[in-house]
């Protein structure tokens, strides 16, 4: 893999490091472009982009202290200052908080706003898994099979001693030190997340109630993340063996399906004539 893109002394410019800022300004341009359709400005998104990045990195890092307490007691500020430990659902949660408080603050239409970020996410969600995949995090479990990894240079890597600091059974004739392959389930994400990308794009140009495809997005989205756990590499499982990202999917799946049935009866959102002739005068003057 290549986590490193270059160094400069101790600066190191990081492949994840460069894949989490494509996945914003992707993301960025394909809500701009959803709210042109939604006859608004596609500006709105550029001038809230670097709260929503403040708000998604800091909620990563909180949801991954919040996880791994006694590694912050015994190391508070390594753990806070590092520049790792950042989790993806606690990356929503904050970038949604601070993406809400932006669309409150202007007086923007809230639902159609999370409209407009639905077929985004999937799209920021596949180039960040990219991210993860060029610096060896997040992968799954040791597989044989030939579609399997290596991450010799992984965060962490993927070794036999790993894997048994978390529970994860390998062979016990194998030396800690013993690179295996496992399941590349970053690349499994990017495949699934793609076409429903493809599916909230193509939606995205029809009439539908404010706050549906928002629905969808939480709904899918959970779903997808609730069967890739199942080969995920974790050491947080609770309930049944289910760990905490599935057990925030399953919320989410609920939250879905509260949104979809109780915007079930809103018409759809129709843009005011005025701001839509000036979304309209933006796009030709581009």
């Amino acid at each position: 893999m290549f986590p490193e893109l270059f160094r400069i002394g101790d600066f190191v410019v990081t492949t994840f490091g460069v894949m989490m800022f494509l996945s914003f300004l992707g993301g960025a341009w394909a809500t701009g472009r959803q709210l042109e359709r939604y006859g608004l400005e596609r500006e709105l998104i550029w001038d809230m982009l670097a709260g929503i990045a403040i708000g998604g990195i800091l909620g990563a890092k909180i949801y991954y202290l919040l996880l791994h307490l006694d590694d912050v007691v015994a190391n508070p500020a390594g753990e806070i200052f590092s520049r790792g430990g950042l989790v993806w659902y606690g990356g929503l949660i904050g970038g949604v908080l601070a993406y809400y408080w932006q669309i409150r603050k202007r007086g923007l239409p809230v639902a159609t706003m999370f409209d407009a970020t639905a077929p985004a996410l999937f799209l920021a969600i596949a180039i960040g898994r990219m991210g993860c995949f060029l610096v060896g995090d997040d992968y799954g479990v040791p597989t044989d099979g030939w579609y399997g990894v290596a991450f010799p240079r992984g965060a962490p890597p993927s070794t036999a001693g790993h894997f048994r600091s978390i529970g994860v059974e390998v062979p016990p004739g194998l030396p800690d030190n013993a690179v295996l392959t496992v399941h590349p389930t970053q690349l499994y994400e990017i495949a699934l997340v793609l076409p429903l990308f493809a599916l909230l794009w193509h939606l995205g140009k029809r009439a539908m109630a404010p706050g549906r495809l928002f629905a969808l997005f939480l709904g899918l989205y959970a779903i997808e993340r609730f069967l890739i756990e199942f080969v995920r590499a974790k050491d947080d499982r609770f309930l049944l063996g289910l760990s905490t990202s599935q057990g925030v999917s399953l919320v989410l799946v609920v939250i879905a399906l509260v949104i979809w049935f109780r915007q079930a009866n809103v018409p759809p959102f129709r843009a005011d004539p005025a701001a839509e002739g000036k979304a309209a005068s933006a796009a030709a003057r581009r």
